[in-house]
């Protein structure tokens, strides 16, 4: 019995945990077609998220006290559903895309959303939170499975710039060594590194011929910006994984589609926070502005205090930028003197020299003082 999820997500769970559903939720499963004996079961505090019942099973469920949430028929979104996006689900549709159907849904009250779609949103970004620790094997001391390094900079960083490449290739030779690469799903940086890592194991020409041919619509604003894009991902049918974490909270940027696997959410403090959080075995840090230097401190503030249990590397490219046009990186290195995680700060102009930093500097656990 204990062997059973607390969360059953698929009919052969349910079939396996045998009479008892006591304290269990069951998300998105279709009974309509079974005959069920509902009664031989047991079902106190059970919870059915999406399911589909026969009238009568429904009936009965609820009369026993089982709590049973349905998605609204008027949703853009599925707020129980079991897995991350993918980008080819978010850009399906003819006329307008699911991501920009989502997107206009959610634009108009984001700011003041009514009770009953506020909460639909934050169910979502739990199955969201959900899908995520099992995509990444999130084990109970906050150690993924998966050696997740973040990579953050600006979203208007141009694909002609130099910090893109270098940023690509950092992402691609870090895939190469064995980390998962997370970025914020977005264009500029964001696109450099999910695009670095979807190149691993192929040449590094073979990526800078894929920035040179994308490069003709160089920011998302230019009229081709995801169809060239496009393009470079169907060219390799091949590739490797890297997952993106982007927010709805600024759907008006397109999501870049070299992720594999997409973890999108409604409220963008949330999305923040867990993408530093995954991040143990590092981020790396391009230019960028204001956005950027708040997921700096966010992340600072989480090494300072051990938040997440480990203490990660806090990596910049960049010196002129991070160490004399912002002095941001003195900053931290003040605010890091006598801490643990002041070991684990680098600045560096160098791709090669980063990734070597990463791969020498594993996280610290917080109970190793």
């Amino acid at each position: 019995m204990n062997d059973i999820p607390r969360e059953i997500e698929n009919l052969e769970d349910f079939l396996r945990n045998g009479i008892s559903l006591n304290n269990r939720t069951i998300q998105e499963i279709d009974f309509t077609p079974f005959e069920i004996n509902w009664k031989t079961l047991k079902i106190d505090h059970a919870t059915f998220l999406g399911c589909r019942f026969k009238p009568e099973d429904k009936l009965y469920l609820i009369t026993k006290g089982a709590v049973i949430l349905e998605k609204p028929a008027d949703l853009p979104y599925n707020p129980f559903r079991k897995k991350l996006y993918n980008w080819q689900e978010l850009l399906e549709g003819s006329q307008e895309s699911k991501d920009y159907r989502i997107y206009d849904h959610f634009h108009y009250s984001r700011f003041n959303p009514p009770i009953t779609e506020a909460l639909w949103q934050r169910i979502h970004d739990h199955a969201i939170d959900d899908a995520l620790r099992d995509y990444i094997g999130m084990d109970d001391y906050g150690m993924p499975q998966a050696q997740c390094v973040g990579i953050m900079g600006g979203h208007r960083t141009s694909r002609l710039d130099p910090a893109y490449m270098k940023i690509a290739l950092i992402a691609k030779w870090l895939t190469e060594a064995g980390y998962l690469i997370a970025s914020g799903g977005g264009p500029g940086i964001m696109e450099a590194a999910n695009l670095g890592a979807f190149f691993a194991r192929k040449s590094d020409n073979s990526l800078k011929d894929a920035i040179e041919h994308m490069a003709a619509a160089p920011t998302f604003i230019d009229e081709h910006f995801t169809r060239l894009a496009i393009e470079i991902n169907q060219s390799f049918p091949e590739h490797a994984s890297s997952l993106a974490i982007p927010t709805w909270f600024y759907g008006h940027e397109p999501s870049n589609v070299f992720s594999t696997a997409i973890a999108k959410y409604f409220s963008n403090s949330i999305r923040e926070d867990t993408l530093l959080a995954i991040c143990i075995h590092g981020v790396v840090y391009a230019p960028g502005s204001a956005g950027t230097v708040q997921e700096i401190f966010m992340d600072a503030a989480q090494n300072h205090y051990g938040t997440y249990n480990y203490y990660s590397p806090m990596v910049f490219l960049d010196q002129e930028h991070y160490e004399y046009e912002t002095t941001i990186y003195p900053l931290v290195k003040r605010l890091a003197r006598h801490r643990t995680y002041g070991n684990l700060l680098f600045i560096e102009n160098e791709p090669e020299k980063i990734v070597k930093f990463i791969i020498d500097h594993p996280p610290i656990p917080v109970n190793s003082r």
